[in-house]
C-alpha cells in the first residue's frame, strides 16, 4: 500500500531535511498554534458532567442540545482558554452503522478515546476522583519513564490520566 508523503515515517535525517522548520523549533510566520478544545465521546452528559465536575473539579462552559444529543464544554477554572468538548460520539451523518457499532464496542472496552492530565498534587487527585465515586483503573505508581501518575475512566469509558506536574 502506497501511502501519502505526508503519513511516510521520517527518519531523523530525512525529517531535517523535509521539515528543517520544525526541526529547529522555530515559529513559522510568526504564528502560534495553541491548544483550544480536545473532544471526547460521552454516553450520558448528565453523568459524564457529574465526573468531569465532582472527580476532576473542572466547571461547566457550555450545554447545548437535548438528551444524548448534548454537546458539554467543561475545563479548569484556573485554564479558561483550555477545554474538554464532550460529544455524542458518531453523529456525523457519513458514519455506518457497523462504524457505529464498532465505536460503541470500543467505548466499552475504554479503547476509543483518553486525555492526560496534570496535576501539583497527583494524591490529592486521585483521593478526590475515588471519592466522587471514579472508576479506577491504576492507582498513583512512578512509571519506568519516569512519570508518577494514576488512571480513570469516565462514565463513556474514556481513560483519563492524571500525571504529577514535574
Amino acid at each position: 500500500m502506497c501511502l501519502p508523503a505526508w503519513q511516510q515515517p521520517l527518519n531523523r535525517a530525512s525529517a531535517a531535511s523535509a521539515f528543517p522548520q520544525a526541526t529547529e523549533n522555530r515559529k513559522v510566520n510568526s504564528m502560534s498554534i495553541t491548544i483550544h478544545t480536545a473532544a471526547l465521546a460521552h454516553i450520558d452528559p448528565a453523568e459524564s458532567i457529574a465526573f468531569y465536575r465532582d472527580a476532576l473539579g473542572f466547571e461547566v462552559r457550555g450545554d447545548v442540545g437535548s438528551g444524548t444529543m448534548r454537546w458539554v464544554t467543561v475545563g479548569n477554572p484556573d485554564q479558561p482558554d483550555v477545554s474538554i468538548l464532550l460529544a455524542p460520539p458518531a453523529t456525523d451523518p457519513g458514519v455506518t452503522e457497523e462504524e457505529r457499532r464498532m465505536i460503541s464496542e470500543m467505548m466499552a472496552k475504554g479503547t476509543y478515546g483518553w486525555i492526560l492530565l496534570s496535576t501539583d498534587d497527583l494524591e490529592a487527585a486521585f483521593e478526590r476522583a475515588v471519592s466522587a465515586g471514579a472508576e479506577v483503573v491504576q492507582e498513583p505508581v512512578d512509571q519506568p519513564y519516569g512519570a508518577r501518575d494514576c488512571a480513570f475512566r469516565d462514565p463513556a469509558g474514556n481513560l483519563v490520566r492524571i500525571q504529577q506536574k514535574r
